[in-house]
């Protein structure tokens, strides 16, 4: 550090003695303007006689232009005998000038490096930038820390009979443990009210029960859950978690997303950049990391010394579904073991605030598809009818997605 030191201010005195010389040695004395007039007159009086001698001008006009020139000569000598030798130039301005260059590069210059710099920070090799990565990786805090340096958040709005049977819903799978369509439900409605703790605790529970037919989704819903409950941030216990996904599903969007993310928070940003890129342009666009994937590279390719790195053009909409927060058909069919009424009242509620959402704020053929398709196996097929016409309203100029909705249409019965 002490060499930085050296070299940093050295060079700035450099530059500062190189300007302050420049302003103390002030204008170059070149002697007065009529010095140079005489001699311009001096090399036209030669410039006459050479034409005179060659018969270019008439002997008459020779005489008469050696005459004028002559005058301007002696008239410019005159001029500069009799003149007033120029004032020196005041040396207490410049010097007061100098100084202030010298302030202004010594002390601005370190000033911005304290304030931009890193002062006291020794040179980092890559092998040292590497090995500290590693050591920030290996000691970053665990999950349970991360929830607990997180701040206590407002509970989801949610309508209140929708609460209660959530909590029906808890005492359900409490009571049997072992049911997994429960714990599918559970983990979901958790979820969605924010409880990501309990959500990533029943989802734990589901690939216990699930066992070696667990696949990289399951997985991938752990994942999200941990990462969503401790804010944000990827802890040693979801980095395990996304291991197990991408041993299942090396392609796994999710499992890239976090796992680039990951790298980015421990001092990887080359790594995470790379494997961020890579994803961004193999993703279609409406995948759900691609948003905040085209967030936040722009800052990490910075971090990985990619200055000029320019977001790729936005991929075709997926062919295939993505994963959805609302209950599919199959949720609805599977809630079979809950007690009748509650899980009516449940799945109902689930499917109506679905549809609500898609109303209000629009959502993705897949979701409409998802909806009709729950309608149908609830019997609403009125509802379904009415839902599957303005879809075809929303989607005409989309053939694509319509033929997407229609498939859930096709399911409730209301479309062939």
């Amino acid at each position: 550090m002490t060499v930085f030191w050296i070299i940093a201010g050295a060079t700035a005195l450099l530059v500062a003695a190189l300007l302050v010389a420049a302003l103390l040695r002030g204008r170059r004395e070149t002697g007065p303007a009529e010095a140079w007039d005489l001699q311009v007159y001096r090399d036209q009086l030669r410039e006459i006689e050479r034409d005179a001698a060659r018969g270019a001008i008439a002997p008459d006009e020779a005489e008469r232009l050696k005459t004028e020139v002559s005058r301007r000569i002696l008239a410019a000598d005159a001029k500069m005998h009799g003149g007033k030798p120029a004032a020196p130039r005041a040396s207490g301005p410049a010097m007061v000038m100098g100084a202030l260059i010298v302030l202004v590069l010594l002390g601005g210059g370190m000033g911005l490096y304290w304030q931009l710099g890193a002062p006291g920070y020794g040179d980092l090799t890559l092998q040292h930038r590497i090995a500290a990565a590693r050591e920030l990786r290996a000691n970053r805090p665990s999950q349970a820390e991360a929830e607990a340096q997180l701040p206590a958040t407002a509970p989801v709005d949610a309508p209140e009979d929708y609460l209660a049977l959530v909590t029906r819903l808890r005492e359900a799978v409490r009571t049997r443990p072992d049911d997994i369509q429960g714990h599918v439900l559970l983990a979901r409605s958790e979820a969605a009210l924010g409880n990501y703790a309990a959500a990533y605790d029943a989802q734990r529970r589901l690939i216990e029960l699930k066992g070696e037919s667990a696949t990289a989704g399951d997985y991938a819903d752990l994942a999200d859950m941990l990462v969503l409950a401790a804010g944000g941030y990827v802890s040693p216990e979801a980095e395990t978690v996304l291991d197990e996904v991408m041993a299942r599903d090396p392609q796994n969007g999710v499992g890239r997303y976090y796992g680039g993310l990951m790298m980015a928070q421990t001092g990887r940003p080359d790594t995470a950049f790379r494997l961020w890129d890579r994803l961004l342009r193999n993703s279609p666009a409406d995948a759900p990391w691609v948003a905040p994937i085209r967030a936040q590279i722009g800052d990490v390719a910075l971090a990985a010394g990619v200055n000029d790195y320019q977001l790729p053009d936005a991929a075709p909409a997926q062919t295939q579904p993505p994963a959805l927060a609302g209950p599919t058909a199959g949720d609805v069919e599977a809630a079979s073991e809950l007690s009748g009424t509650d899980r009516q009242q449940m799945i109902e509620g689930m499917v109506d605030r679905l549809g609500e959402r898609l109303a209000t704020q629009g959502g993705s053929p897949e979701e409409w598809s998802q909806l009709l398709g729950a309608l149908g196996v609830l019997g609403r097929t009125d509802q379904a009818a009415e839902i599957w016409r303005e879809a075809q309203t929303i989607f005409a100029g989309n053939p694509q997605a319509l033929d997407t909705v229609r498939q859930g249409a096709a399911r409730a019965g209301v479309a062939e």
